[in-house]
């Protein structure tokens, strides 16, 4: 084995994190026949695309990953096999994050109410994320 691969290989991981993420969110997002653009707004918006994020919230839940996965989750992934250690890969985090915005386009219609539920719940604070994810997609040009 040659000398100094681990440093090229860590150095090309570094260089593709973001477009990778890219590839998977776009991936999923065609999986899921969601629009590329919003879904990549979403991951943005939530985790700024990182792929090891975590935040606690006031309740006790924990949002993952990319696209900021809510613990709530847990007991519906599992019986896929998907536990929160798996939603640290971009990958997963991204096709499990689009399987729910998709849920809620069925169940609300492919609307902003369908956006914002994929982070709460009250109407008002909908509004609100469905908003944020309107200025990243206008700030964008999509």
């Amino acid at each position: 084995m040659m000398r100094g691969t681990p440093v090229f290989a860590a150095l090309i991981a570094a260089w593709c994190a973001t477009p990778c993420f890219a590839d998977c969110l776009d991936d999923a997002a065609a999986y899921r026949h969601l629009n590329p653009a919003l879904v990549r707004a979403i991951a943005q918006h939530e985790s700024g695309m990182r792929a090891t994020a975590v935040n606690v919230n006031s309740n006790g839940s924990e949002d993952i990953g990319l696209m900021q996965i809510n613990s709530s989750w847990l007991p519906a992934l599992q019986r896929y096999g998907i536990s929160r250690e798996h939603l640290f890969d971009a990958c997963v985090n991204a096709y499990v994050g689009t399987w729910i915005l998709a849920s809620n386009c069925r169940r609300l219609g492919a609307t902003w109410k369908c956006v914002g539920a994929y982070n709460a719940v009250s109407p008002q604070k909908q509004l609100s994320y469905a908003n944020a994810i309107y200025r990243i997609l206008q700030r964008a040009g999509n």
